[in-house]
């Protein structure tokens, strides 16, 4: 069995309800981009409606995360900020935030969490049925942009300097 890339974007929403679509499909642009990485073995692309306690195991192994949603609350195009472990009120069997995700890998894991941060991207319409919005669909291109550039870098699990603010 092949071990588990150390670095992981994990793309969530429900491609069917509008701008929730944005996870989804900056990880199927990050999938063509960044096929020889992957192909290497030190990035993998996972999707998924929402997260659920059992993606704790996604994490195990890894050196460096990135979530990627969708957000009605975003008032950038999209921010990029770091995940700390905590329970919060979305701490179900069903339904995970990525802190309460990364809650749940310390306590089911119980060894060294990865290094986690989430990509925001701002969306406007989450109607079923809905394509992205003229308005989202330039968030993703800019997000692209800065995780491109994040999983670019010489040591993309290192933590850059840009990454300690909000992404442009």
């Amino acid at each position: 069995m092949r071990a588990k890339a150390p670095l992981l974007v994990f793309g969530i929403g429900n491609p069917s309800r509008g701008d929730d679509a944005l996870g989804p499909e900056l990880a199927r642009r990050v999938e063509a981009r960044f096929s020889q990485a992957i192909e290497a073995g030190a990035l993998e692309v996972l999707t998924d409606f929402q997260l659920q306690v059992e993606h704790a195991l996604d994490l195990e192994g890894r050196a460096r995360v990135f979530f990627v949603d969708a957000s009605a609350t975003e008032p950038q195009g999209h921010s990029v900020t770091p995940v700390v472990g905590a329970r919060d009120a979305s701490f179900t069997t069903h339904l995970l935030s990525p802190a309460a995700l990364l809650h749940t890998f310390g306590e089911v894991v119980g060894s060294t969490a990865p290094e986690c941060w989430l990509l925001a991207i701002a969306g406007h319409q989450f109607e079923l049925g809905a394509p992205l919005s003229p308005a989202a669909q330039a968030n993703l291109d800019a997000a692209l942009e800065t995780l491109a550039g994040l999983l670019s870098s010489p040591n993309p699990w290192a933590p850059p300097e840009a990454l300690a603010s909000p992404a442009r």
